[in-house]
């Protein structure tokens, strides 16, 4: 049942079941949880302070944080030479750099990783560390080293904390339609991929959506970018009731998509707490985003679709054993996401997950709920099927 569809009775059992949820966060996860912590700068950070202050050919570089297209139109002024001579000298700074090639950008986050690894092989060999800061080391240097093998593309990459990160299939330059796969709670640098549950990670998602598209139209020109650029919540503590990590992953999210090449249509897929950053982004989304579909969603900081203030289409399912049905579907305070995505009262296309299974089983091959994704990325949404068995979220 839903906060639309159930009595006034259940309602009330339902708030209070959210505020003892809260009180058990705070009194597990502390209020520091949701305070800002300043720590030590960022290599990203410290990349960017160096291009700051750095020069080519006697002239000052333009601003990192600079429009996309001004950035673009700055590189594309530069000869092939100095372009790979900034991504060299500068490669974190360059790979995340929204107006820069994503060519280069593949080529500097190559750098970076390689970069990154070697911090990370130290790290093994540091006295001062525990075991478990050894096999973290470890774990990190063996991912680092697989995102930077030749056939990844890489878009975006920072080390710092828990990592960041976003990987591209397909070809952004010549793609037709593009497809943003939005992830949720605890997805880290060491959970972007994964080898069991594959297609609960990021990675797994978007290629398994990237191959579904193909599928669905041979001869679409298609990318998918995983975008796990954003610092996650941590399990489900007081991060993920709040919208803070989405707040921050909103800005990211729209930064990303404002330096994409090219005019093609933009869906998003936007999973779990992924959601709400999508929900949070909604309204500053640049026109290209001609769709949002949500999955397995706890609310979008919003009581109404038109309230997220997007002309994109908005789509929303959940299978029938996703364990977010019972979250309480509120906002106190700050506290909760707001309404169900898939109540009748929210306004979103509700399709049809079909044989989906669980929380994170959305983009599993063969499933209904990824052929539906399939169908909205590559613009055949007259083939989606809808949750209720007719046509309404077709209209």
């Amino acid at each position: 049942m839903t906060s639309f569809d159930s009595s006034p009775q259940l309602n009330v059992w339902r708030a209070l079941l959210a505020l003892a949820v809260v009180f058990i966060m705070l009194a597990t996860t502390g209020w520091t949880a949701v305070r800002h912590h300043r720590g030590a700068d960022s290599p990203l950070r410290t990349a960017l302070s160096s291009w700051e202050h750095g020069r080519l050919n006697g002239h000052a570089l333009p601003a990192p944080d600079g429009s996309p297209t001004r950035l673009a139109h700055f590189f594309a002024t530069l000869t092939p030479h100095q372009r790979g001579l900034l991504a060299d000298r500068y490669p974190l700074a360059v790979g995340n750099m929204n107006g820069a090639p994503v060519s280069l950008r593949y080529r500097a986050n190559r750098i970076a990783l390689d970069k990154a690894r070697e911090v990370e092989r130290g790290r093994i060999h540091d006295n001062r560390l525990s075991a478990v800061g050894h096999a973290d080391a470890k774990e990190r240097m063996k991912r680092f080293a697989l995102l930077s093998r030749p056939d990844r593309k890489i878009l975006a990459f920072d080390p710092m904390g828990s990592g960041r990160v976003a990987e591209v299939f397909g070809d952004l330059d010549t793609a037709r339609r593009v497809s943003v796969v939005v992830p949720g709670v605890d997805t880290t640098v060491l959970t972007f991929q994964r080898t069991a549950r594959k297609y609960s990670a990021p990675v797994g998602m978007a290629r398994s959506l990237y191959a579904a598209e193909h599928e669905a139209d041979p001869g679409a020109r298609t990318a998918v970018i995983a975008w796990a650029d954003y610092t996650a919540p941590a399990g489900l503590g007081v991060d993920a009731a709040t919208s803070m990590r989405a707040d921050d992953g909103a800005v990211r999210l729209n930064a990303m998509l404002r330096g994409l090449p090219g005019s093609a249509p933009v869906a998003l897929y936007c999973h779990s707490y992924g959601s709400v950053v999508c929900g949070v982004a909604a309204h500053d989304l640049p026109s290209r985003v001609s769709d949002i579909a949500v999955a397995g969603s706890p609310g979008m900081r919003a009581a109404h679709a038109s309230g997220l203030g997007t002309k994109a289409r908005v789509w929303a399912t959940r299978d029938k054993d996703d364990w977010i049905a019972d979250v309480p579907n509120m906002e106190l305070g700050g506290l909760g996401h707001g309404a169900d995505p898939v109540a009748s009262g929210f306004g979103a296309r509700v399709f049809a997950a079909g044989d989906a299974e669980g929380h994170t089983g959305y983009f599993v091959p063969g499933t209904e709920s990824l052929r539906n994704f399939a169908e909205i990325g590559t613009g055949a949404y007259r083939s989606v099927s809808c949750a209720d068995g007719n046509q309404g979220c077709r209209k």
